[in-house]
């Protein structure tokens, strides 16, 4: 009765939630530091734009995301066509392999990279194509050199999670020049608004000379709203048009809609944000090297570091004094682990429980 594609997928497993690392220990304060969210919360007119709309759930929302699309349009400088919104970028995900996939399809993705790239390309019976990275960053020339006459999709997640680098300009637009037209390439820039690097590539000005290029973002990360699920893909005209041919209807609620809008508005939120993101930042680079202990360089809100010994032995001591992390043998570093920046209050809670740990 089962597909055959269904038992070769685990479930996803997310970083601990609070409530249940509280239960567990019988821990009163617990600081979550695992899923890269961001620490100052949404932004206060989003929170009165959920308010406002509260009373009217029980209505279904605007299934064309009418008005979030037309200040995106604005705000980014593409037609409202170009645009499509989903359940999170997750959703997006899912919408792109429904659409390009088919059984025996290959699928070409760095590792380690986001891991639902390789989900919806087994839930649709593609065939996955890993790249390893190279210090830490996607190989883009061995990714291009991977494409065979079976390839139907790219992911490239830039900054790449869980190491936090990116691939510049050049790299891409050499890149993209070699990419055959019926290969579609995914650029998955859910940290997008956190990049400092000068030489990181604009992607929206390869939309004019490429059609085989989608763009992913999001509002869970910078915008703080990753508890309402939503974000958005940029294409060409055409790609959208395929895309939302297998879009379920009403995939974006009410309340995302309306904090989405106004979150899109508070640039002051988006300013501090990023500037409590760099000082914490190069607080816990400092802290990092005082310890001795390597770090890969980030332009996100999350560091990848070495310990230097069982990051699971590292995560679960951590556990104990409160402190939530991502345990990186996940994605196969068995010897690191990623840490969201977080207030100065609970950096400097980390690194405290950090050297008791090590100590």
């Amino acid at each position: 009765m089962i597909r055959e594609e269904i038992l070769e997928i685990s479930p996803y497993v997310p970083g601990k939630p609070i409530e249940e690392v509280k239960r567990e220990l019988g821990l009163d304060e617990v600081i979550k530091l695992a899923s890269n969210e961001n620490p100052i919360g949404p932004p206060s007119k989003a929170i009165e734009a959920m308010q406002s709309v509260a009373e009217e759930v029980h209505i279904y929302p605007d299934g064309n995301c009418h008005y979030l699309r037309r200040a995106l349009s604005e705000k980014l400088g593409v037609s409202q066509e170009q645009l499509i919104f989903g359940n999170g970028s997750d959703g997006l995900l899912g919408l792109i392999a429904e659409t390009f996939i088919k059984p025996g399809d290959e699928v070409i993705m760095a590792y380690p990279s986001f891991s639902q790239y390789e989900f919806v390309t087994n839930i649709m019976g593609g065939n996955i194509v890993t790249v390893p990275l190279v210090d830490y960053t996607h190989d883009l020339a061995a990714m291009k050199k991977a494409i065979s006459a079976n390839t139907k999709l790219i992911f490239v997640c830039n900054p790449n999670n869980p190491t936090g680098t990116v691939v510049t300009k050049s790299e891409v637009e050499a890149f993209l020049e070699e990419v055959p037209e019926e290969v579609v390439v995914i650029f998955d820039e859910a940290y997008y608004e956190y990049v400092d690097n000068e030489e990181y590539p604009e992607s929206l000005d390869y939309l004019e000379d490429y059609e085989n290029v989608i763009i992913l973002r999001t509002f869970s990360k910078i915008y703080a709203l990753a508890g309402l699920r939503i974000g958005y893909g940029i294409a060409s005209e055409e790609i959208i048009d395929y895309l939302d041919r297998v879009r379920h209807p009403f995939n974006v609620n009410s309340m995302a809609q309306k904090a989405a809008l106004a979150a899109l508005e508070d640039e002051e939120h988006l300013t501090n944000s990023c500037q409590l993101n760099n000082a914490g930042k190069e607080y816990l680079y400092q802290e990092l090297e005082k310890l001795g202990l390597e770090y890969v360089p980030t332009e996100t809100n999350f560091i990848l570091f070495d310990v230097e010994q069982s990051a699971e032995d590292v995560f679960e001591q951590l556990l104990k004094q409160g402190i939530i992390v991502r345990n990186a043998g996940v994605f196969g570093y068995e010897e690191m682990i990623r840490v969201t920046i977080g207030t100065e209050e609970q950096n400097k809670k980390f690194i405290k429980a950090l050297k008791n740990t090590l100590a």
